[in-house]
C-alpha cells in the first residue's frame, strides 16, 4: 500500500490590532511558548518564532491535514483569551484581522530562520510596513491597499 508523504513550509506573520506595539519584551517568550503548543498539539513542527512589539513571525514544517485558517484563527483567540487572563498587557490586547502565509522551499529554509531570529536587528533598519511589502512582491502577491492590515492606511514607513 503507497503512503503519501508532504514537505510543506509555512511561514506565517501577523500584528496586534492596527499593529499597536503591544507585545511586550517581559512576557513575549512566554506568548512564543504558548504559540508553540498550538501549533504542536496541531501536529505542525515549529522551525522558528520571533515576536516583535507590533508583530510575529512563525515558520512551520506545516501539517497539510490543519487548515492555515484554522490555526491561526486558534493562534489568535487563544492568545487573546490567555493575554487577557493572565492580564499581560495594560491595554486592550487583539490580533489584527488577516495574516500573511508565504510558503518555502527547503533550501530556503535556514535563511528564513536566521531572518525571524535575528528580526530585532532587521527591524532597527526597515519598518514592518516595507517588510510585509516585500514580502508580498517577493512572493507575487497581488493585494488592494484597502485589504492590507489596518496600518496600511496613511501613515509611512
Amino acid at each position: 500500500m503507497a503512503n503519501t508523504y508532504t514537505q510543506c513550509y509555512v511561514h506565517l506573520v501577523f500584528s496586534p490590532k492596527n499593529r499597536d506595539a503591544l507585545i511586550n519584551k517581559t512576557w513575549k517568550e512566554e506568548l512564543e511558548k504558548y504559540i508553540t503548543g498550538i501549533i504542536q498539539n496541531r501536529k505542525h513542527k515549529l522551525l522558528a518564532i520571533g515576536s516583535m512589539p507590533d508583530h510575529i513571525h512563525i515558520l512551520i514544517g506545516y501539517n497539510v491535514n490543519d487548515l492555515i485558517p484554522d490555526l491561526v484563527e486558534e493562534i489568535k483567540t487563544s492568545t487573546n483569551t490567555w493575554i487577557k487572563e493572565k492580564r499581560l498587557s495594560k491595554f486592550k490586547f487583539d490580533w489584527q484581522r488577516g495574516y500573511g502565509a508565504f510558503t518555502h522551499s527547503r533550501r530556503q529554509i535556514d535563511t528564513v530562520i536566521k531572518y525571524i531570529i535575528n528580526q530585532e536587528q532587521h527591524h532597527q533598519k526597515k519598518s514592518f510596513k516595507i517588510e510585509y511589502l516585500e514580502m508580498l512582491a517577493k512572493n507575487g502577491v497581488e493585494y488592494k491597499d484597502e485589504y492590507l492590515f489596518d496600518f496600511f492606511g496613511n501613515q509611512d514607513g
